[in-house]
Order: structure tokens, then sequence, then C-alpha cells
């Protein structure tokens, strides 16, 4: 998603049901806050108590004489070692969030946004943050109200978390203390209007609290640019596997390929279950064909057909893992230091620490990033097979009736091949890299926010590759004599859906406009539904 306000529910108020923070917010739950603007609830309860407790615990030991606590009566980073007086606290949490809005380059999304402020809010409701409540009230009531600040995308290590997009976010939310304060806010969207943080928070009818002592840190030392991106990219990722299953099928149909690669026994053999999982949904989809396996003389199919399952499945079984991982981040508390009130014997205590690294989702977004670009690169392989005489096994050149005259797709794959080389620049991963910053206090960090910008990029190409194959292996069905006559139950859905979207191409036309239908069509899960419609039971679920 792009564009000047950055995704579908910038700027408009929530429209959905409720989601609670907790310590089991799902990957659903944020893509219902973040794309279907669902409301959080108010936050109340044990959870309140335990912030408040969290929040006594920093006031006492910011009331302790000669105190010395990391970020609240220190400097930040390569200056821990300078003393801050107790007075100051306030004004050192916001010139924090001052010197960390350095962010550039184009805004997140704001799906992306949303994902941020829910993660954020849902990670100092744990209560180890030393926060008080009314900052977890601002966000939500941002969430709630609509607005959405503008992040830039660039500037992040991933390493004492997501410093720079966090500070544009928390300026919007905040304010500093005292007539002398610096009056930034930064920019959000607020009913279709880009304006400056504090005129959008007054539209909204929300106050912007003056942040106290740790506030600053507990809001910008933390994973949430990581952790929602990751979210939202694995949500993502499980409907383009679907779609990636979806276009497959349609191309064996269109290339008459051999169904004894989809045999059940042979995938049970291999012992993987994502593996099994594909291989069953492609033959529900094939099931009643008349194309697949009516060339007498095949003996088998190239590995871009023959092996579908074996490069599938496994991503299906990663997505599974990484979600669990995912899920797990969005309900731990990620900044620096936390703070723990007393337990029974046990006295208060503010630890600092380094839950901040970016390490794991880093490494969570390459693995995601490299898995898909290998989708997108079988997925093109098909293409090129559909549109090579040599390889179709009768299709005209190019996928056109009147090659030469008509280039037909030719240009198409030319398209898709080129973003299946950037996916390749993209999927280099980014958590191999660490730049020292900080005087070299901080001399290892994630990368993990770039990670979080190319996975997306890398999830977009996919998509439009995946579109491709499906206007390809659309288009070779209807050139094969009687070709959507012959479809099996769950083909033949598929290619109606298709055709809803795209008509065949009989002469040359630009094809960028069929592309981009496509490629919503599999955003909204139009194509699967359809699939899943007409094969009721017999349409095996993908894991979740």
């Amino acid at each position: 998603m792009s564009g000047e306000q950055g995704g579908s529910t910038g700027g408009r108020a929530p429209e959905a049901g409720a989601v609670a923070l907790s310590s089991r917010l799902t990957i659903p739950e944020v893509v219902a806050v973040a794309r279907d603007g669902a409301r959080v609830e108010p936050f109340a309860g044990a959870a309140r108590e335990r912030v408040e407790a969290s929040r006594a615990t920093v006031l006492e030991a910011l009331a302790r004489p000669g105190e010395r606590i990391y970020g609240i009566t220190t400097g930040y980073g390569s200056l821990a070692g300078t003393r801050i007086a107790p007075r100051d606290a306030a004004r050192l949490s916001w010139n924090l969030i001052l010197k960390c809005a350095a962010g550039l380059g184009p805004p997140l999304p704001a799906d992306w946004v949303r994902g941020m402020l829910l993660a954020r809010a849902n990670s100092l409701a744990r209560g180890a943050s030393g926060v008080r409540p009314v900052i977890i009230d601002t966000l939500i009531a941002m969430l709630n109200r609509g607005v959405t600040p503008v992040v830039p995308g660039k500037g992040s290590l991933g390493a004492s978390g997501d410093l720079a997009p966090l500070a544009h976010m928390a300026a919007v939310a905040t304010s500093g203390v005292g007539e002398d304060a610096d009056p930034f806010s930064g920019e959000a969207w607020f009913e279709g209007c880009r304006t400056d943080g504090a005129t959008a928070m007054a539209a909204a009818g929300i106050a912007r609290p003056a942040l106290e002592a740790k506030e600053g840190l507990a809001l910008t030392n933390g994973t949430a640019m990581m952790v929602a991106g990751a979210a939202l990219q694995l949500h993502d990722a499980r409907m383009l596997l679907l779609h990636a299953e979806l276009a497959a099928a349609l191309s064996f149909e269109g290339l008459l390929a051999c169904s004894a690669a989809l045999d059940p026994a042979l995938h049970e053999a291999n012992n993987q279950p994502g593996q099994v999982a594909t291989a069953a949904r492609l033959r529900a989809l094939l099931a009643g064909s008349g194309l697949v396996d009516s060339d007498p003389d095949r003996v088998q199919d190239a590995y871009s057909l023959r092996c579908t399952p074996q490069v599938l499945g496994p991503v299906h079984d990663m997505v599974a893992f990484l979600s669990g991982r995912v899920e797990a981040a969005l309900n731990a508390v990620s900044d620096n230091p936390l703070v723990f009130p007393a337990a029974g014997s046990a006295p208060g205590a503010v630890v600092s620490g380094g839950n901040f690294h970016g390490a794991g989702p880093a490494l969570w977004l390459d693995t995601l990033g490299i898995a898909m670009a290998d989708v997108a690169s079988l997925s093109d392989r098909r293409v090129f097979r559909m549109l090579t005489p040599e390889l179709s096994w009768g299709l005209p050149a190019m996928l056109v009736a009147e090659p030469g005259l008509h280039g037909g797709l030719m240009s198409l794959q030319y398209t898709g091949a080129a973003l299946v080389s950037d996916n390749k620049t993209l999927a280099h991963p980014d958590s191999v890299d660490s730049i020292p910053t900080s005087a070299n206090q901080e001399d290892h960090v994630s990368m993990g926010a770039n990670a979080a910008r190319h996975g997306r990029e890398i999830l977009d190409n996919t998509r439009a590759v995946l579109a491709i194959e499906l206007l390809s292996a659309a288009q070779a069905v209807h050139l094969r004599p009687g070709g959507d006559e012959r479809l099996g139950a769950g083909t033949r859905a598929v290619y109606e859906a298709v055709r809803a979207c795209v008509s065949p191409v009989v002469a040359d036309r630009s094809l960028a406009a069929d592309v981009e239908r496509l490629e919503v069509a599999i955003e909204d899960g139009r194509l699967e539904r359809a699939a899943a419609a007409a094969l009721g039971d017999l349409w095996p679920p993908a894991p979740r």
C-alpha cells in the first residue's frame, strides 16, 4: 500500500469490533486494528493496577538521594555516565523524543503505524515500563479516533529499539513540560488531512500528556516497528501462499501437467506437514480436470511444476513458526530499563538490560523475505514455460493466437522477471550487518527495521508476480481447445474469478491495469474464497 496517506485506514475513524490489550494479542487482532479499524477496548482492571504499581516504583527510585538509574537520572547511550538531576527527569524524557525524531524517507503505510501504536500500547500495558496509565490511554484514543502519526520509514537501527520511528509517533502523542518546552509535535493524518500532530490531536479531542520521568524512554525504546511490520507481513504471506497454490494449480491445467507428482503417499513419505497440506490443496483444486494428465507421452514435469509442494509447503511451515515467535514478541516488554514493582519480600527494582535489541525480529523478517522471494521465483518459472513453445506442450508463442503481429504476454514476463530480480537484492539478509553507534556503546545493532521495510517490498513484488501467473495461466487455459470446460471444479472457480477481473488477450493491449486488478483480488482474498466455496469441505485449511 502506498500514497501520501500511506494505507487504508489513515485519517478515518475505526469501524469494526473490539480488541483488548492483553498478554495474548494475536496477529489477526493486529490486522483487525491496523487495517479494518477494529476498536481497542479501554485499558482497565488488573493490568491498569500493574501499570500504576510500576509507575510508583519509578517515583520511589527517583526520590532516593543519589540513585543512579539509566535514562532517568543519567543520560542515554554513551552518555549513561552523565548524572541528571531528578528535577530534570521530565525534560530529559522530552529531549529524547526531540533528538530521536530524526527519521527520513517516505512515510510508513498507515496500517503499519497503527500496528506500531497497538504493539507499543500492549507492551506498556504489561506493567514493566514505568509509565502512567494516561500514556497508554492516549495511544488507545489515537487508534480509536483515527489519528495516524506520519512516521518516516528510514532511520532505525533496530537496537536501542526503533528509536526514530517511535519518536515520531511519540511526538504526536505527547508533549514537553513547562512553558519553555519545544513546541514540536510531529505530523499526523486525521480525517484525510495531514497536519502537525498537535492540531490533529486537538481536532480529535485527545489531550497530549506532558511526559514525565522514564516515559520518553518507554515510548521510544522498543521493537514495535519491527514487530508490527512482521505481524502484518506474516498475515500477508499466508494469503500470498494460498494464492500461489491457486496460480500453480491453474498453471498445472494450462501446461497439461502430470498429477502423479501430487500423490499423497509420495508426500507423506517426505514427512513435511506443509508439503503434505499443499499437495492436498492442489489435488482438491485439480479434481475432475480433463486437462491434467491429458498428454499420454508425458512421464514427469519440470521442477517448477513437479516440486511445487516441496517449495511452498516448507514456507507454510516457516510462516506458522514465525507467527508464534512474533505473537510472543507482541506480548513482550522490550524497552530499557524495566521496572518491577515489589512482590512479597522482593523489593521493587529498576533493571537495565537489552530487550530492545531486534536480533530476533531481524532474523525472522529476513527469513520470511528469503522464502517469499523463492515463491515469486518459482511462479515466474511457470510463466516462462507457458510463453515458450519449446516448453509449453503446444501453446502458441507468448500466449497469443497470432504471435509476431502481436507480442502477447512477452513484456509482462519481463516485468515479472524484473520483480523477481528485485526480490533477490531485497532478500539479502539485513541481520548480517551491523554498524557501531553512540561512541561504540551500541556496538552491535540488528538492522531489523531495514529488514522490515525490505520484507514488505518483497511481498508487494511477489503479489504482482502471482498476479502475472494467474493472468498467464488463465490465458493458457483459454488457448487450449475447450480449456475452460475441462478444468477441475476448484480451478474452474479460480479461472472464473480471474476472468471477472481480466478478459482474454486477443490482441496487444497494455496489461498493467489487468495485473493491478488481480493484485487487488489477491489482497482481498476473493480468489481463495471462490475456490473454498466451490470445494466446500474438500478444501483443506492452511496452517495458522
